[in-house]
């Protein structure tokens, strides 16, 4: 029994030597030889089976600590996540392995250093704790580069994916062009106006500088109706309004192509004035600008007859005379009878002044006075404004109807300027006295009536 407990003794020290001899020899060589097989059937003897790992060049030599079969050298807590680090032996060096699961997946990354190993052991327990492993799956540059852009991000408060999903969207909208140039030219166009100035602002401003400039009355409430109609319809900045929304609001309702044109030209003019202004970019074109004119089909020029208007004045109320003669007699628009005042109305010289702001065009205008006029305006008396009310016109129109006649559009007006130039035979005399252009005169009323209606026409005497 002692020879034998003696052979195994002996058998165990060769096997001691023969272990340090060989691992002497791989330190020198790095041969990498195996551990001898000797030492497999020895009974109650522990070594440390190294793991089978990639090399790296962080490896180190450094004295290790005896530790038990199986266990690990350091656990590394954050919270409730815990993750192990083991130690083992890789051609001679110490390794240290980290173990975890990730996506239901074993993983174990080895360093050379226990340092290093903890470090990214932290990382791991970190990262679990907070349910996102995700990073742990990148490579180290990977990830060097995504806390660099989490970093950048920081200041704004933006997350990166939805800088990314708008960087996409992005560059489809722009195709070919880069996102830096495209922002570029935004900048520069941007500079260019003050933003964030609303339409209703505009209106203001424009409305009160029309005041300060002394536009006539009649045409400043008409721009006044229209563009506070615009300004309530879109109330929001200028620079949002688009062409497709202006030509919706001009088609709005059943209007005429006139008036959608007369509103065109008034949006137009507010667009301008906010270019100038600065309130919209310089050196383009505005939203209005870009919008055309709608055609006007020719209409039929509707006219009295010279029996209706003999039968209108021989009705007609002191208060209706005036209306009545000088607008089938002189020809002014009603707008412009409105704004007249006797004064204007001069019977020795037989003229009617209309200064610039009472006439539509905006400038001074002389209008003779026939004798047929002048013998019924000198049936009245001649003080202050020639209409007392807006209710004259209505009233006006109400004594036609009651006689059984129509009453078409402008019908007083019209009838003075076809009746006046089968008398005179000049459309450009009759555009100077009427405030008109000739080309609208020899377009709409050459050869429109007899010179015998025309002499029937101006020869109704009171």
């Amino acid at each position: 029994m002692h020879s034998v407990v003696h052979d195994r003794k002996l058998s165990f020290h060769k096997a001691q030597r023969a272990y340090k001899k060989s691992t002497q020899n791989r330190a020198n060589n790095h041969s990498g030889a195996h551990i001898p097989r000797a030492l497999d059937g020895i009974r109650g003897l522990s070594f440390d089976t190294p793991p089978m790992v990639m090399h790296d060049k962080s490896m180190t030599t450094q004295a290790l600590p005896p530790r038990g079969k199986g266990k690990p050298v350091a656990v590394v807590k954050q919270g409730s996540a815990a993750v192990p680090i083991y130690r083992g032996i890789c051609r001679g060096m110490p390794r240290f392995t980290v173990a975890f699961y990730l996506n239901q997946q074993r993983r174990r990354l080895t360093f050379g250093s226990l340092d290093a190993a903890k470090e990214e052991a932290r990382k791991a327990a970190l990262n679990i704790q907070r349910g996102v492993s995700s990073d742990n799956d990148l490579r180290p540059q990977d990830r060097e580069a995504l806390r660099a852009v989490q970093h950048m991000l920081k200041p704004l408060g933006l997350p990166l994916v939805s800088v990314v999903e708008e960087y996409l969207q992005c560059r489809r909208k722009l195709g070919e062009v880069p996102l830096l140039m495209a922002v570029e030219d935004f900048v520069t166009r941007s500079r260019s106006y003050e933003a964030g100035i609303t339409v209703p602002r505009v209106v203001d401003e424009l409305l009160q500088l029309k005041k300060q400039d002394g536009v006539n009355e009649h045409y400043l409430k008409l721009l006044d109706g229209n563009l506070r109609q615009f300004a309530k319809s879109f109330p929001g900045e200028i620079t949002k309004v688009t062409g497709a929304m202006i030509d919706g609001w001009l088609r709005r309702g059943a209007h005429s192509m006139v008036t959608r044109n007369n509103w065109l030209k008034r949006v137009k003019e507010l667009f301008s004035f906010a270019k100038r202004r600065g309130y919209l970019p310089k050196g383009e074109a505005t939203v209005a600008e870009a919008l055309k004119r709608g055609k006007q089909a020719d209409t039929d020029v509707g006219i009295f007859t010279p029996e209706q208007m003999e039968k209108l004045m021989r009705a007609a109320t002191e208060d209706l005379i005036p209306v009545l003669a000088i607008g089938g007699f002189a020809g002014l628009r009603g707008a412009e009878i409105a704004r007249l005042n006797w004064s204007a109305v001069d019977l020795g010289r037989k003229i009617i002044e209309l200064r610039a702001g009472q006439a539509k065009t905006a400038s001074r205008r002389i209008v003779p006075i026939t004798d047929n006029l002048a013998g019924w305006l000198a049936k009245v008396e001649r003080n202050g404004p020639v209409v007392p009310d807006d209710g004259v016109f209505l009233k006006a129109r109400r004594l036609a109807k009651s006689l059984g006649i129509p009453w078409p559009h402008n019908a007083l007006r019209h009838s003075y300027i076809s009746y006046r130039i089968a008398v005179v035979q000049s459309a450009a005399q009759v555009a100077l006295e009427a405030g008109n252009s000739p080309a609208i005169i020899f377009k709409h009323y050459r050869e429109l009536v007899t010179k015998e209606s025309a002499d029937q026409w101006f020869g109704i005497m009171p």
